[in-house]
């Protein structure tokens, strides 16, 4: 793992160097790791402090506190190490305006605005095609198992069905979807954990960063002279009635609700798959049940969340579970190791389906997930369906499960079953 100062009986913590056996199952670890210390400190490559934050009520500070936020700049002062390299200027524009990226006063208008158009009535609304969607993706599903014995269920349900739902709310044609899912992958390997792996990351990013631009950009100028019942008509009214919504802010909103959106519900329906597979028990009572309950939707995130660290960075010195985190520092909230706290959590390794409550899996404070309400739509419909149409098959077996080098957003790219 990555040079840190650690307690003498552990190696140093970071989030790089895992061996691939532990990237599926990183909950031993963190658990290790959280009883020796809440925050781990790191010194990478003679830079700024980082901190690894992995105690439930740290990360919940992390995450909320308004001295920590989300600007290098802000952060150190000066110029801040460089999210988007130089020459890449769709994506920087794009990444620059992701409400994830944002803070305040910037940030609360935006989120104002989202909130007032991106409603629960939005989402109440397309329930009826969210089910639409998730049957007939599960009739193609089944069918293929049928014929060949064994089906992938991130190419064929868990990765299309959050693409097929976003593209509704967007208001984007149905046939563009797989492109769609293409591009937002192909921005999301500028990631840092995925850039790590390729030295093509950023050209791979930018070119799909400008191929969305002109996508989304063509989409808002129809929806400007033909409104339609969509969220891009929405954000395009908005506009129009005065609202400080940018061209290039409606851009990078549409992006990133299809590339957090799509990416962390596959995550959560694959890996709950698995989760459940391995636990017989519950996985009859979730088939028996016509919906996937609430507890149950927030239960699963909690035990296995999609995405597993987000970062800030400290505003000004503070002391976090007993360091000095100078102004400056990068700090990693480790969102899977703070959902396994035993000091929030009793017996957080066990999945107790009737557990319910508040987890961090979607976030705390003023960055709380926009599409969280989506999320657990579509996991509480499309779960369900899947998890049924599955029993309808008979047994079945997972046959093979590979997981990206990926301990930020992390989930299976594929996982196999096979009929018996």
């Amino acid at each position: 793992m990555t040079p840190a100062t650690a307690p003498a009986a552990l190696p140093p913590f970071g989030l790089t160097g895992w061996p691939a056996e532990r990237l599926a199952d990183p909950y031993p670890v963190y658990r290790r790791y959280r009883a020796a210390a809440r925050v781990h400190r790191a010194e990478p490559d003679g830079t700024a402090p980082t901190f690894y934050v992995l105690g439930h009520d740290e990360v919940a500070k992390v995450l909320s506190a308004p001295v920590y936020g989300r600007s290098p700049r802000r952060a150190t002062g000066g110029a801040p190490p460089a999210t988007v390299p130089n020459g890449h200027s769709a994506l920087r524009s794009m990444v620059e305006n992701w409400l994830v990226f944002l803070d305040p006063p910037r940030h609360t208008e935006l989120r104002s605005l989202l909130n007032r158009e991106f409603t629960p009535g939005v989402v109440t609304d397309l329930r009826g095609r969210i089910q639409d969607i998730a049957v007939g993706l599960l009739a193609e599903l089944t069918a293929e198992a049928a014929r060949t014995g064994t089906v992938d269920l991130v190419e064929r349900f868990s990765a299309p069905f959050p693409i097929l739902v976003i593209s509704e709310l967007l208001g984007v044609d149905r046939t563009d979807w797989a492109w769609l899912r293409e591009q937002a992958v192909g921005v999301q390997q500028a990631s840092s954990s995925r850039a790590a792996l390729r030295p093509d990351a950023h050209h791979v990013a930018e070119t799909a960063a400008r191929e969305l631009t002109s996508y989304f950009l063509e989409l808002a100028a129809r929806r400007r002279a033909e409104p339609a019942a969509d969220l891009v008509s929405l954000l395009v009214s908005a506009q129009t009635r005065g609202e400080p919504l940018t061209d290039a802010e409606i851009v990078a909103t549409c992006v990133h609700l299809m590339t957090a959106g799509h990416e962390t519900t596959t995550n959560v329906l694959s890996k709950s798959v698995l989760t459940l597979t391995a636990r017989p028990a519950q996985l009859a009572r979730l088939r028996a049940a016509p919906l996937v309950p609430a507890p149950a939707v927030e239960e699963l995130v909690r035990f296995d969340p999609p995405v597993q660290a987000v970062t800030r960075w400290a505003y000004r010195d503070v002391v976090l579970g007993g360091h000095h985190v100078p102004r400056g520092s990068k700090l990693f909230a480790v969102l899977g190791a703070a959902n396994r706290d035993p000091a929030r959590f009793p017996d957080p390794d066990t999945l107790d389906l009737d557990r319910g409550g508040r987890n961090l899996a979607f976030g705390l404070g003023v960055h709380y997930c926009l599409g969280a309400g989506l999320a657990r739509t579509e996991i509480e419909i499309g779960l369900g369906l899947l998890l049924r149409a599955l029993a309808a098959l008979g047994d079945s077996e997972v046959d093979e499960v590979h997981y990206p080098y990926d301990l930020v957003f992390h989930g299976p790219e594929r996982l196999t079953l096979r009929l018996r």
